[in-house]
């Protein structure tokens, strides 16, 4: 089968939990993880917001408790601390 069709065909036959990409098939489930892209997303969004990548993540508690201690140790020039286990823990997220 070529390009379209073959396409088309996969779509149709396959189940409704996989990605597919002209052949190739990958389970969204193992897609996660430490060193996947997600996290690496998640990652450079706390780099720059210290809780963004958690909450991309979907971890709100965690995500507001990052960002408020952030914001209150930045006053005493210590919030890079929270900023860099916001980065670190982001990058090292394994879900359950």
């Amino acid at each position: 089968m070529h390009g379209k069709l073959r396409l088309t065909w996969l779509m149709r036959h396959s189940p409704q939990n996989q990605l597919v990409d002209f052949g190739s098939v990958y389970t969204v489930g193992s897609m996660g993880g430490q060193g996947s892209a997600g996290n690496v997303l998640a990652a450079l969004c706390s780099f720059f917001i210290p809780g963004l990548g958690q909450l991309l993540q979907g971890r709100l508690l965690m995500a507001i408790i990052q960002f408020c201690l952030a914001a209150i140790l930045w006053f005493f020039l210590l919030g890079w601390i929270i900023h860099l286990w916001s980065i670190l823990d982001a990058a090292l997220f394994k879900p359950r």
